[in-house]
Order: C-alpha cells, then structure tokens, then sequence
C-alpha cells in the first residue's frame, strides 16, 4: 500500500474509537461481531456499523458472506499493516 493511501486509512480509523478499537479486537484473529463487542465493550450494532466501513475501506472482510447468523470477520492485507500503526 503506498504512504499517502496507508495514512488516509489510518487517519479514517483513528478519528472512530468503534473501527479503532473493533480492528484492534480482530487484529490476526477471525471473530464475529458479538465477540468484538463483548470484548471491546460496545452495542453488536456499533460494532456492526464500523465493520461495514471498514468493509468499505477494504480494511477486513466477512469469511463466509453467505450466512445470514454467525459472520466472521478478519483483516485484510491492508488491515493488518494499519493494524501495525495503532
């Protein structure tokens, strides 16, 4: 990822606690939004709400989309060398 792209999307995350700390709980893992809100503190809503931006970002990705109950999420690429900035 080039420098200017790789600070846009820190500074993207960085101003959200909720994609902040979400990133930060699945960090090399593989989790599902409960396990991230439990874990971080939050509402299962904000914890979804931050992965749909993050989605967007291409900062992490739903493993199995096809499931409507029990989605897992984990970083990208992308996601992981931000995750080495936070």
């Amino acid at each position: 990822m080039e420098e200017k792209e790789l600070y846009h999307k820190l500074g993207y995350i960085k101003i959200s606690p909720y994609r902040t700390n979400t990133l930060k709980s699945i960090g090399d893992d593989i989790k599902m939004p409960s396990e991230i809100a439990k874990d971080i503190g939050i509402r299962t809503s904000q914890v979804s709400a931050a992965l749909a931006d993050l989605k967007k970002q291409d900062i992490v990705i739903c493993v199995n989309e096809e499931v409507r109950k029990g989605r897992l999420y984990k970083c990208t690429p992308k996601g992981l060398e931000i995750l080495k900035y936070l």
